[in-house]
């Protein structure tokens, strides 16, 4: 007969023993598993050229620009508000009588039309950070564009300037929630290699917009009805049933839904965003395993979601960053470059002309997205466009401050030179600060909190460009400040100031997997030795609960397929 020995006060039984060296193998196991698989998706990605991410990613590329057209529509928006004021049908409607019988819409509804979509798109960014997270970014999009097919019948159909104000504030809802989730996606369902092209094509969509809107102004200059204004209205209502049509059967962001927990989903979802190409051994379990990793390393050290995480610890430092990158957009001196057509106009150029000039910088916004494609695939990182950019407008900036010496004799040719170097500026700005911004907010953030980084970021964007086209009108009206010429001064100054803090705050991004990005944020390491500093992420303690329930659920996965 043999004895059992049965443990006593405090003491392990020998099975409970064998059982915990049992699961304590298996877990070691799970880690090992996951994390090999996840090594080996990170190289390929990181040796991945542009052409193989072509290859291998084709339908990314194509949902990627669907779901960024939806930026068209505020380009397209924002231009017609700011120009139909020169319309005298929109003043006759909406306006009101001056002494001398001009109609005029008052200078108080201008700035409130002006920035009514600004306050619907503060809402909308701060409302986005929540439900994308609940909903998903398909649904979220799709919702917003019903949303948004609703709202421009009041555009449409308004009778009085107090519906105008409230059609841009309930649209701004929805353009917010595009400015940050486009970005979000297009940086999510592609490999590194294509990350930097397919966020700043974002800033291609607002030149396209911007290009749509002034070309259908143009058109519209020599009709003397209300449908001058009300046409290109409802050519708004040309966007929305389409996108939402093929939106609805764009596959989610395999982060989101592995950051749900829904790994089969993920893996489903990479095999419709990429296509066979045996070049790059594309394996969508280690694709996975990679994210799910990713996801482990932040889990381990911030588990938050919130807001509020978003200014602790070393995410502060990332916010900090994309907020300001995303503010220097307006502090480099945009206001001021957009009054090209105003020095144009002084120079005798008569409005038709002055709306071609406006033609042509718009279309920089598209040629200047291409440009910076074609200096990133020549190897230049995103800090480096970014900064040397930015000594580009500052130098520009105080040559339109000196052009304010030329005598009032040359008062012409001062403003020609104006309006040109205006457009130079524009071009470089598109080359440099103003498409590499997108990539720069996409790749800082972390996947946790991105969407709610980026929204941050974004809203003071628009505090700023606020403050910013408050401040510009009085520095060139004669009847204020007067500046003119010399306000290329103070926004030289502000940019200057752009120039060091990029210097010492920004890091390169370009070629770094979001493990990597992590890890060196968690080590504090300086924006300027990022480049250079090596980092092995799979060295690194991770969150093992999440590795273990990603075991399982493919485990799940398996056996239901079996059954």
């Amino acid at each position: 007969m043999t004895s059992t020995k049965v443990a006593g006060p405090g003491e392990v039984s020998p099975a409970s023993m064998e059982d915990y060296d049992r699961d304590e193998v298996a877990r070691v196991k799970t880690m090992d598993h996951v994390i090999h698989n996840a090594k080996m998706a990170t190289e390929k990605e990181q040796s991945m050229t542009l052409l193989q991410g072509i290859k291998l990613y084709p339908k990314a590329i194509m949902w990627s620009i669907l779901i960024s057209t939806c930026i068209v529509m505020e380009g397209y928006d924002v231009c017609l508000i700011n120009n139909f004021y020169a319309f005298p049908q929109f003043n006759r409607k909406y306006g009101e009588q001056l002494p001398s019988g001009e109609w005029q819409v008052p200078a108080p509804w201008q700035a409130g039309l002006s920035n009514g979509a600004n306050v619907g798109e503060l809402i909308g960014l701060l409302i986005n950070g929540w439900v994308s997270e609940r909903f998903g970014y398909r649904w979220t999009v799709i919702g917003c564009l019903t949303l948004l097919t609703a709202w421009i019948s009041l555009f449409f159909t308004a009778q009085n300037v107090q519906t105008l104000l409230a059609a841009e504030i309930l649209c701004g809802i929805p353009w917010g929630v595009f400015q940050t989730l486009c970005i979000t996606y297009a940086s999510e369902v592609c490999p590194v290699a294509m990350r930097g092209f397919l966020t700043s094509y974002v800033n291609a969509c607002w030149g396209i917009g911007q290009l749509i809107g002034i070309g259908v102004i143009m058109s519209m200059l020599d009709r003397q009805d209300e449908w001058a204004y009300r046409i290109p209205y409802a050519l708004q209502w040309m966007w929305p049933v389409p996108l939402i049509i093929g939106i609805y059967f764009a596959p989610e962001s395999p982060w989101w839904l592995v950051r749900k927990g829904k790994v089969e989903e993920a893996k489903q979802s990479l095999l419709r965003l990429t296509s066979l190409d045996r070049e790059t051994n594309f394996d969508a379990d280690e694709t996975v395993a990679m994210m799910v990793h990713t996801i482990a390393l932040e889990q381990k050290s911030s588990s938050g979601t919130t807001y509020w995480d978003c200014f602790k610890g070393h995410d502060l430092r990332r916010t900090e960053i994309v907020c300001m990158v995303w503010a220097i957009q307006n502090l480099s001196g945009n206001s001021f470059s957009n009054y090209s057509t105003y020095f144009l106009t002084q120079a005798g150029l008569d409005s038709y002309d002055a709306y071609g000039f406006a033609l042509g910088q718009y279309s920089m916004n598209i040629v200047g997205v291409f440009g910076a494609w074609w200096l990133m695939s020549r190897g230049i990182g995103r800090r480096s466009l970014y900064l040397y950019g930015l000594c580009g407008l500052c130098t520009m900036l105080f040559i339109l401050g000196f052009l304010g010496l030329v005598p009032d004799e040359h008062r012409r040719e001062g403003s020609i030179a104006t309006g040109s170097i205006m457009l130079g500026w524009a071009l470089t700005y598109q080359l440099t600060v103003g498409t590499v911004c997108y990539s720069l907010v996409s790749e800082i953030s972390t996947r946790r909190l991105q969407i709610k980084t980026v929204a941050l970021g974004r809203v003071l964007y628009i505090i700023v460009g606020i403050v910013c086209s408050v401040l510009t009108p009085y520095m060139l009206n004669p009847g204020a400040w007067d500046w003119s010429n010399y306000a290329g001064f103070f926004w030289g100054g502000i940019c200057f100031l752009c120039i060091i803090y990029t210097y010492f705050r920004v890091p390169e991004p370009t070629g770094r997997s979001f493990a990597e990005m992590d890890l060196l944020f968690q080590q504090g390491v300086s924006a300027r030795a990022f480049k250079e500093t090596q980092v092995n992420v799979f060295e690194q303690d991770v969150d093992s609960d999440v590795m273990e329930s990603y075991e399982k659920r493919v485990v799940q996965s398996q056996v239901t397929k079996v059954a």
